[in-house]
């Protein structure tokens, strides 16, 4: 391949006519990599809009002698889908669902379309897109056909081969033709035709009828290499499944139609417990005949891995066993599923077994598909990584394999967690390779892929041979095999434009590794890492490409990602920071902390932690970016916003002491205006109003009751800005039989310091916090906090920040949310709520430090029906007050609750069904939207015309939203009851909402 520089090639490729080429430094390093352990930088990247801009690209890459690599979601985990050259990214424009046909069953899609929106469309015939890896939510339909993919319901459907009718084909030299069986479609001529590619396709078959007969089509998961028994006469010449699984090293795939299946009615899950591994697959033959929908095993070491990150209450229960079978069946009814489920478990020869339906089947499906992520640490802490992630046998073969394989792993000195699609024979491990010693790992491929070849299997059971297994096609395939793939490729591809290295003249396994070219980033760092060795490159690594931050997984109540949800840009998604941070290990293109990319890729951080528990690999990017801003500022002047609202705790205590001088100074529009510029604030955003009386003063006179001691942690927005919430919650803890107490003197969490990097400050307001927080510790006395981030950073930064001081862990392991504290009291009922129906939008930290499943069973314990709904605010941290984030919050997905409706101010604000208990009740249920005092000042404007808009605006929310957990307090914005009263109900205090 002739060497093209970035600039040269992006500027061919533009003349060429292609709207979006990006060339950047930054751009780069986010596509340097995809799901597996391989980096190539490519020289630019394209997202073409239509297929003639694909045409342009591949003329251009041709021309110039530059490898072209196609790419859909890039969760590849063998290096399909990175290239030295020309990157297509179809996923972002060319990505629409062309038409469903229900009577065909059928569907045509860009290669860019997502799996899920493909079922999606065909969902209201009752139809579905078969093949469903575990990341359906975000792969491609091209990148599926690309790698053959399959999932564990392709035990039923078939794998995306099986699923292909049609493909309109782009070959190297520019010729377009629509793949089909019997060759070309029939409009266009079929072999025979004299077209040269199809007679000399049709005449290599002919001539190695014997190999591909005996070699190939062995059984279902044989995805290695290129299938070539879907050529064969008695199989149709089917061009178009033959082409499915070739890696985009033989053609671009411009779209395609797929078969469509029917959706079961209802399905059922038995659940069924083995001694280990091998045990649970000794039971798979004498299952298969019940004809499952899916049939996989897992671990139960894998299990106790989200058990470790998630707490108890994020596995819901599993029979006894070391390994299990997770078997669906399907039914006309929920009954009939269950029916099948019982014979099902009779043939099973478990230890024990349970059949789930519903939610508790939907959790377990969670833990499955989250697979990849949660495998990347072994039960020791270790780094886990793809390699020899998806080797299949055939399913009676399996048992014996797995004995071997877990022998061959404890000769090698590793481990890994095994899961997989037992019911074909494919089994996914991650291994605690040291990819800095590249000859161990390539010592255990060889060893591995021979153990494969013994047992019958294939190197790759779904996700194709890349990079990471291209040179172990040997142990699996004959030279006559091997010398017909490369025939193919020639006749394809003579040039070996299209990614080449992958399955014909294939890379080296262990060339080109991403993590064996790192550097430690270990010096000076102002975090622990306790789980990442100290080490930032370490945990930036963390992010092995499974991509689930590029998925809405707000209805299943997640929050990651949300800016990459409102701008659909790679360098916006968690996997796109952290390439760009690996970048920065790797250290040659990204030098240095104050590198304008890192800062680039981290503007559009919310710092929601949202991927802390949301990505199951436990990214944990508001952590890094504190961290990267921390060090890009050390010793230098910051921002104006680092010290107007990084030192907002301090600000607020000097405010405090004459309020109303300074909220008059703050609603005067010049004094207000220098305010915000002097601070970088959103000059749209209204400035805080600060509370007369403050909590404190109001507490100072609140009389003392007798109880069970409980310190109350006044933060600094419910001091000065939200008194009303920390009086109801002392209300509502007398009433629980508690004796509140606070601090007598003021101190911070420092999440204001940590949120703008400040980590030293942080550190400051961190230590005088558990000074004074040491005496009431040692008592015993419980710690409650009300704002969720100032809980969230008690209990999780505060020993990231202190890890050498041991009352830091005691303050962490003391501090509760209030419902984990009701929750435990013994003897307490919540007041009742019967009747009452909400919507709850978590506080993203809430979400993901502590975990809001306390206050779901607090409000459910209430009798109130409460729908909680996933997503973020997109306020978290400063975010929402910065100067310049106003577009990407507006684009902000519209709130489930309110699907009519995207707000256009991101304050969440409803109105509640008449509750006698409203008045009452309080719970931590909110979003820095609005507890932060940046968002909203908790007062209607002045202004006649804009309170009439906001009015308009909440009665729309009214009607739709139903209602929120109602809390109020006594006294409360006297503006805000006028206006509900002219409404004929009682406003929702917004700081709780």
């Amino acid at each position: 391949m002739t060497p093209a520089s970035p600039r040269a090639l992006a500027a061919a490729l533009r003349g060429a006519g292609i709207a979006e080429v990006d060339d950047s430094t930054r751009r780069r390093g986010e596509y340097s990599t995809d799901a597996s352990n391989y980096r190539v930088v490519p020289c630019a990247v394209v997202f073409p809009r239509n297929a003639d801009e694909v045409h342009a690209a591949l003329d251009v890459a041709a021309r110039l002698g530059v490898p072209l690599t196609a790419r859909g979601g890039g969760t590849s985990i063998a290096g399909n889908s990175v290239g030295a050259g020309v990157v297509l990214d179809f996923s972002r424009h060319f990505n629409r669902v062309l038409d469903v046909d229900p009577e065909r069953r059928t569907a045509r899609a860009e290669p860019g379309a997502v799996l899920d929106d493909i079922t999606a469309a065909a969902v209201g015939f009752g139809l579905r897109f078969g093949p469903d890896p575990s990341t359906h939510a975000r792969a491609t339909l091209g990148g599926s056909i690309g790698n053959n993919a399959c999932g564990p319901r392709a035990l039923r459907y078939g794998r995306t081969a099986d699923n292909v009718l049609e493909l309109d084909v782009l070959t190297a030299d520019g010729a377009r033709f629509t793949a089909a069986r019997g060759g070309r479609h029939a409009g266009a001529g079929n072999v025979g035709s004299g077209v040269p590619l199809f007679d000399g396709l049709h005449a290599l078959v002919t001539a190695h009828l014997a190999t591909i007969r005996t070699e190939f089509g062995r059984f279902t998961r044989q995805i290695s290499g290129y299938s070539m028994d879907h050529l064969l006469p008695e199989h149709g010449f089917d061009v178009a499944k033959f082409l499915v699984g070739s890696e985009g090293t033989l053609g671009i795939v411009l779209g395609a139609t797929v078969r469509l299946v029917t959706e079961p009615a209802a399905v059922a899950l038995a659940l069924l417990g083995y001694p280990d591994m091998p045990a649970a697959a000794e039971a798979v033959t004498a299952l298969l005949p019940h004809r499952p929908v899916a049939l996989e095993g897992m671990d139960a070491r894998l299990v106790d891995v989200v058990r470790t990150r998630r707490g108890p209450a994020g596995v819901p229960d599993l029979p006894r066993g070391g390994g299990w079978l997770f078997v669906e069946t399907a039914g006309a009814t929920e009954r009939e599923a269950t029916a099948a489920a019982e014979k099902l478990v009779a043939d099973a020869g478990c230890l024990d077994s349970a059949i789930v339906t519903g939610p508790v089947a939907r959790a377990v499906w969670g833990i499955r598909e989250d697979g990849a992520g949660l495998g990347g640490r072994t039960p020791a802490g270790a780094p886990a990584w793809p390699g020899w992630e998806d080797a299949a046998v055939p399913p009676q073969h399996l048992a014996g394999y797995l004995r071997e394989f877990t022998a061959l792993l404890s000769e090698h000195r590793l481990d890994g967690l095994v899961y997989g699609h037992f019911g074909d024979g494919c089994v996914h491990v991650r291994i605690d390779f040291p990819l800095a010693e590249p000859g161990r790992f390539r010592g255990f491929l060889v060893d591995a892929a021979q153990l494969v070849g013994r047992h019958g299997g294939s190197m790759s059971g779904e996700h194709g041979d890349g990079r990471a297994r291209g040179e172990l096609l040997p142990y699996m395939y004959s030279a006559e095999a091997l010398t017909v793939f490369g025939q193919v490729k020639r006749l394809f591809d003579p040039g070996n434009v299209l990614n080449p290295g992958v399955i014909v003249d294939p890379a080296p396994v262990d060339a080109d590794l991403r993590v064996a070219a790192a550097r430690p980033l270990r010096k000076h760092l102002g975090f622990h890492y306790p789980h990442d060795r100290g080490d930032l490159a370490t945990a930036a690594h963390r992010c092995v490409g499974v991509g689930k931050c590029r998925a809405d997984n707000t209805s299943t109540g997640g929050v990651m990602c949300p800016s990459y949800l409102a701008t659909r840009d790679e360098k916006d998604s968690t996997r796109g920071r952290a390439r760009v941070l690996q970048e920065l290990a790797n250290g040659s293109l990204i030098k240095g902390y104050r590198a304008p990319e890192l800062m680039d890729v981290l503007d559009l951080c919310l710092s929601c932690k949202g991927c802390s528990s949301d990505c199951p690999a436990g990214v944990d990017m508001a952590t890094y970016k504190a961290e990267v801003i921390y060090q890009r500022y050390r010793h230098r002047l910051r921002p104006p916003a680092h010290y107007a609202l990084g030192w907002l705790p301090r600000w607020a205590r000097v405010a405090g002491r004459l309020p109303r001088l300074a909220n008059a100074a703050l609603g005067n529009p010049i004094l207000g205006g220098v305010a915000k510029r002097a601070g970088g604030i959103d000059r749209r955003r209204p400035l805080p109003q600060f509370a007369t009386p403050t909590f404190r003063e109001w507490f100072a006179d609140y009389p003392a009751r007798t109880g069970i001691p409980v310190l109350l942690w006044v933060d600094t927005f419910t001091n000065h800005f939200a008194p009303e919430v920390g009086q109801a919650a002392v209300r509502l803890l007398d009433a629980a039989g508690y004796s509140v107490q606070i601090l007598d003197k003021p101190v911070c969490c420092g999440l204001t310091w940590i949120s703008t990097g400040q980590l030293g400050g942080a550190r400051a307001q961190l230590r005088r916090s558990v000074a004074a927080l040491e005496p009431v510790v040692r008592r015993g006395t419980p710690i409650v906090g009300l704002e969720p981030s100032c809980t969230a950073a008690l209990r999780h930064d505060l020993v990231e920040l202190l890890p050498a001081d041991p009352r830091a862990a005691r303050v962490a392991a003391t501090t509760r949310t209030l419902a984990e504290l009701l929750t435990g009291t013994p003897g307490w009922t919540p007041p009742p709520l019967a009747g009452v129906r909400a919507v709850a939008q978590p506080h993203c930290h809430h979400h993901s430090v502590m975990g809001w499943q306390p206050d779901a069973d607090l409000l459910a314990a209430a009798g109130a029906e409460v729908t909680a709904v996933g997503g973020c605010c997109g306020l978290a941290g400063n975010f929402g007050s910065n100067g310049g984030t106003t577009r990407c919050r507006r684009r902000w997905p519209t709130p489930r609750c309110c699907p009519q409706y995207a707000p256009r101010r991101p304050t969440r604000s409803c109105w509640p069904t008449d509750s006698p208990a409203g008045r009452n009740w309080s719970s931590s249920v909110g979003c820095t939207a609005c507890t932060s005092p940046s968002s909203s000042t908790g007062r209607w404007p002045r202004s006649g015309a804009t309170r009439r808009r906001w009015r308009r605006s909440e009665a729309k929310n009214e009607r739709v939203c139903a209602a929120a957990v109602p809390v109020r307090a006594a006294g409360g914005d006297h503006r805000a009851r006028r206006a509900a009263r002219r409404r004929g109900s009682r406003p929702v205090d917004r700081d709780a909402v």
